[in-house]
């Protein structure tokens, strides 16, 4: 297997960070910018934010959106009206992850017939769809421990589910 992280040069790297707030609630900084998560009350969290899994699939309609938007504004016609709807089912089986993800793009009234086929397309093309069908190599690793900080030893336990 490859090493695609140390070829790529330090520019394309995009970076976001994650911290923990309270709770379930989890800030994201991306380039200066905030967002938050959260879990919905009946999974122990507090509904301040969407989940995770609700900005996943918010990254794929906007990312969608954004493509169809630049066809329309590429061809002269105008993006009023555009709008995106994502629905998705979760996996009812092991492990927790979506299991399908339905995609439906409103294109503005003035979208001649003739351009439907084309506008489809570059929007079936943006880059976190093809980025699904295509997935990057994903890694999950610990950071070192270093003196003075916490690791998750020494973090206070939650009761456990079992007597």
């Amino acid at each position: 297997m490859t090493d695609t992280t140390a070829a790529q040069s330090s520019q394309d790297l995009q970076r976001l960070d994650v911290t923990h707030i309270e709770g379930d609630v989890y800030a994201i900084d991306v380039r200066g910018h905030q967002l938050r998560v959260d879990q919905p009350l009946d999974a122990g969290g507090t509904d301040t934010a969407p989940t995770p899994t609700e900005l996943f699939a918010a990254s794929l309609a906007t990312c969608v959106a954004f493509y169809a938007g630049r066809y329309l504004l590429l061809h002269g016609l105008p993006r009023t009206g555009l709008s995106v709807r994502t629905e998705f089912a979760m996996a009812a089986d092991p492990p927790a992850r979506v299991a399908a993800v339905h995609v439906v793009v409103t294109p503005p009234s003035e979208l001649p017939e003739e351009r439907r086929a084309g506008f489809l397309a570059v929007a079936s093309h943006c880059t976190v769809h093809t980025t699904l069908r295509q997935p990057p190599e994903t890694t999950v690793e610990l950071e070192p421990s270093t003196p003075g900080r916490r690791t998750d030893e020494s973090a206070p336990s939650r009761p456990s589910a079992r007597p």
